[in-house]
């Protein structure tokens, strides 16, 4: 299946076009996601993301899933008070190492507790509250994410999730079981969709919480906890 544009391409551009020239750092973050086929937020969604710290002013935040640290470096970029932080959770050390160097050279790295592994356990062995908390896992664990992370929100914290449209498939998609013959990848792309329909119906039918989709880039929720 191909890709569906989520904005008009034209839009997208225009959008992209005339936000401001990001630093040093981000830009070559965007250049190594681009040369890598690395799966990034860009930065439409990070100014959101930035923006949503800025209006919150959170002590702490948990990302789910921060890849090389580009959603961390905009949300950390953000924090206002001194003692603010951020856990960052990834299954990949390569992922974590290559994260410390552009956090350290964006001035930010002690904002940042970069923790390797899975992020559904990480949060259970991580004590406290927390104001946001970011999630951007495999997509089929989308619904266990919002199960553990809604709990650990203060009253007034965000849940924000990416990739809610999923490049058109929540509506392209046929719903039920996987059919017959599709390959690994065909396969993971329908589990992570379901995944991501799931999460909706749990953000949308939850009283625990007030949800908005953005439909910017590939879709990204913003849940307030009640």
């Amino acid at each position: 299946m191909q890709r569906m544009d989520i904005l008009h391409p034209s839009i997208d551009d225009y959008l992209l076009d005339i936000i401001p020239e990001r630093d040093e750092v981000l830009t070559e973050m965007e250049a190594h996601a681009r040369a890598n086929r690395f799966p990034i937020v860009g930065p439409l969604v990070g100014r959101v993301l930035h923006q949503l710290v800025l209006l919150t002013n959170p002590t702490r935040i948990f990302e789910m899933g921060s890849g090389f640290g580009y959603s961390a470096y905009w949300m950390a970029k953000a924090l206002q008070k001194p003692e603010a932080s951020i856990i960052c959770t990834d299954g990949s050390q390569e992922n974590a190492d290559r994260a410390a160097g552009y956090l350290a050279r964006g001035g930010i790295a002690d904002r940042i507790d970069y923790r390797v592994g899975n992020a559904l356990e990480i949060i259970d062995e991580t004590e406290g509250e927390f104001d946001i908390i970011y999630n951007d896992i495999d997509k089929d664990g989308y619904p266990e994410a919002f199960r553990k992370a809604i709990p650990r929100l203060r009253s007034g914290g965000l849940f924000i999730t990416d990739n809610m449209l999923w490049m058109g498939r929540v509506i392209t998609q046929e719903p039920g079981s996987a059919p017959e013959g599709l390959d690994e990848r065909e396969r993971w792309f329908h589990d992570a969709t379901i995944g991501v329909r799931e999460v909706t119906r749990l953000l949308y039918s939850s009283p625990e919480v007030f949800t908005t989709i953005i439909p910017l880039r590939d879709g990204v929720s913003v849940a307030l906890k009640r």
